[in-house]
Parts: structure tokens; C-alpha cells; sequence
């Protein structure tokens, strides 16, 4: 049966990045070596290491133009401790859309003042706050772009006097933005890059060395960028599969090309879910995101059908977060139109049986 893969990470990819990389792990370049018991210092993995850091660029748009990226470990939750450690002197300012923003939050007041730009915790985090003064004189301000657990999307972006920091875990690649407009970008590899264990960190190093404390040796970027992302050991399967991901979306025609797909994807379920009496949409309708659609059941007596209908369908991992319940349907870049048909197909057919 052929699978539907909709969660929410770690996520779908393409199957030849896939294929590439299991054949990698037997025999990695010819070598009679599995890419992962080959020494992380040899030709073979430099090259590797070097070639994801310049795809990552390029696909932002941001070659030469005083930006690194790194590719590190920890997370994105390693990312909140490292941002705060690298750039909060005096005060921050974060927007708190979710779960990871208010984490993010919670890691930075370890370092100094925090000013909560503006927050949706009081829907449940299923809008975008919108019309939120920036202050003066912050050192940075923090943005989540897309929550992945709530379904919501950041689509406008504030001007600021500081460094514009953001977590881009889930969306990254997935869509045409002016990337520039960022000094800081941090995303775990596992939502639309690659597998769980490296984070792909891109910074405008001007930003850094502007705080007075001593930062330990693996939270400092200034570290990472000056051993050439290989400060210790880096994790050379999460590194390499990342870096094949990287090249099957160049191949396709970079972020202008999956940017109309993921448009469609996304259109074709939200028509669904709004035409559909029996289901509901949980964020706010402008504030949709694009790689995350989560929805619930009017009636949630209706709940064992519809699990198995789709379960038969071959679809997987559309269970909700706990946090929301319902569902949540991860349309990341590697996902087909013809799954997300799919699941369309089983909603009308419950739609018909119930």
C-alpha cells in the first residue's frame, strides 16, 4: 500500500534523497566505508559539510553578503539558549505565537530582559498578533515564522532598528521571502530539510562578538564559524541527507519552484476543510499556515470513522498535537499534491458515510 506521509516531524522526504542516503550508509563514495564509520575530517565529508553550507545559501539568496551557515547540533531548542547567549546584552524582544516562541522566551531570561512584544496565548496561540509596537534600542527581536503545532504562519514581518532573529524550523526553504531581512536564522534539519540531529544555523557574523559575557566554547557562533562548522564532531548522516535535500530542491528550480507547489497543497485542503460542514479549521483563517493545517471535527462522535478511514488509506501521521487535538496535516516540500488528494478523498467520503 502506498503511504501518505503527514507528520509533522520528523518529517516526509524526497524518496531519491532517500535512496541516496541508504545507499550511503553501506557504501559512501565507492569507499567499501559507511558514510557514518568514515572519519568526519576526511576529503569525502569536508567536501560534503561545504557543499550543504553553500547550498544553504544560495537557495536563501544570501551568498556574499557577510552570512555563515552552520550546521549544528541541539535543535532548535539548543537554538534558543545560543541566540540569547550570542546576542542579549540588555533586552530582547519576542513575539510568542506558540509552544517554541514561549520556550524560546523561557531561555532567554537566563541572559537578560525579555519584552513580550505581543502574544495569542489567550486563543490558544490560533492567530498571529498583529499591529504590536517595536521598541528602540532592543538587541534583537525574536519571531517564530510558522508553528507547527497550532497551525499558524507569520506572512508580514516588522521593521526594527535591531538584528531580526528567527526560528524558521518548519517552513524553511518553503517559500519566497526577502531572507536578507534576517541577521539570524536557525532551523532543526527534521521539519523540511532532513533527519533529527543537526540544525542549520545561517548569520550575518557583524551581529556577533557585541556581548560582554564569556560564552562557553559550544555556544558561541563565533566558534563554530572559524573551525568551518566543524568545531566538533558534526552529525554526518543528518549533515549529508540535509545536503541531498538541498540539491534535489536546486534541481527542482530552488524555493521559486516548491514556493507555487506548497501554494496549491495548501489551497486544495483549507477548500476542502471550509466546504466540508463536518470539519473546522483551528486558526484563524489569515493566519493559515502553509505547511501545517490542523482541523477538527464538528462532532467529535464522528472521530473512530473517520480514524479509519483514513488509517485504510494508507495515510500517516494526522493525529493532532495534544495541545489542540483534532488534526494536523504537515504539507512539507517533499509531500505530493496527490497525497494531499488523498486525504481531500477521505474527508468527502466520511462526509458521504457519516
Amino acid at each position: 500500500m502506498q503511504r501518505h506521509n503527514f507528520s509533522a516531524g520528523p518529517c516526509i522526504l524526497p524518496k531519491s534523497v532517500m535512496e541516496q542516503a541508504a545507499a550511503a550508509v553501506l557504501d559512501f563514495n565507492d569507499s567499501g566505508l559507511s558514510l557514518i564509520e568514515i572519519s568526519h575530517r576526511s576529503p569525502d565529508f569536508v567536501s560534503v559539510i561545504e557543499e550543504a553550507r553553500s547550498l544553504a545559501l544560495e537557495l536563501l539568496g544570501l551568498e556574499n553578503q557577510g552570512y555563515q551557515a552552520l550546521f549544528l547540533q541541539g535543535g532548535a531548542s539548543t537554538g534558543f539558549l545560543m541566540t540569547a547567549f550570542n546576542l542579549l546584552q540588555n533586552k530582547a524582544g519576542y513575539l510568542n505565537t506558540g509552544t517554541w516562541s514561549s520556550k524560546a522566551i523561557k531561555e532567554a531570561k537566563l541572559f537578560g530582559k525579555v519584552e513580550e512584544l505581543a502574544s495569542s496565548k489567550n486563543a490558544n496561540f490560533n492567530y498571529i498578533p498583529k499591529g504590536y509596537a517595536v521598541p528602540k534600542g532592543l538587541d534583537f527581536v525574536h519571531l517564530t515564522s510558522n508553528n507547527t503545532i497550532f497551525g499558524t504562519q507569520l506572512f508580514e514581518f516588522p521593521e526594527t532598528d535591531c538584528p531580526l532573529v528567527c526560528d524558521m524550523s518548519s517552513d524553511i526553504f518553503s517559500r519566497e521571502l526577502d531572507f536578507s531581512q534576517f541577521d539570524l536564522i536557525y532551523a532543526g534539519a527534521q521539519k523540511n530539510m532532513g533527519p533529527a540531529g543537526t540544525t542549520l544555523v545561517v548569520v550575518k557574523e557583524e551581529i556577533l562578538g557585541q556581548v560582554s559575557r564569556t560564552i562557553p566554547s559550544m555556544m558561541d557562533f563565533q566558534v563554530h564559524i572559524a573551525k568551518d562548522s566543524m568545531f566538533n564532531t558534526p552529525s554526518v548522516f543528518a549533515v549529508y541527507t540535509s545536503m541531498l535535500t538541498l540539491r534535489w530542491l536546486k534541481d527542482l528550480g530552488g524555493i521559486k519552484a516548491i514556493a507555487p507547489i506548497n501554494d496549491k497543497k495548501a489551497e486544495l485542503l483549507y477548500n476542502e476543510i471550509d466546504r466540508n460542514p463536518l470539519f473546522t479549521g483551528f486558526a484563524k483563517t489569515d493566519d493559515r499556515s502553509k505547511m501545517n493545517a490542523t482541523f477538527n471535527l464538528v462532532d467529535a462522535s464522528g472521530k473512530e470513522r473517520f480514524d479509519q478511514l483514513w488509517q485504510k488509506a494508507g495515510i500517516n501521521g494526522l493525529a493532532g498535537h495534544r495541545s489542540v487535538g483534532g488534526y494536523r496535516a504537515s504539507m512539507y516540500n517533499a509531500l505530493p499534491i496527490d497525497s494531499v488528494q488523498v486525504l481531500v478523498d477521505v474527508i468527502q467520503s466520511f462526509e458521504k458515510d457519516y
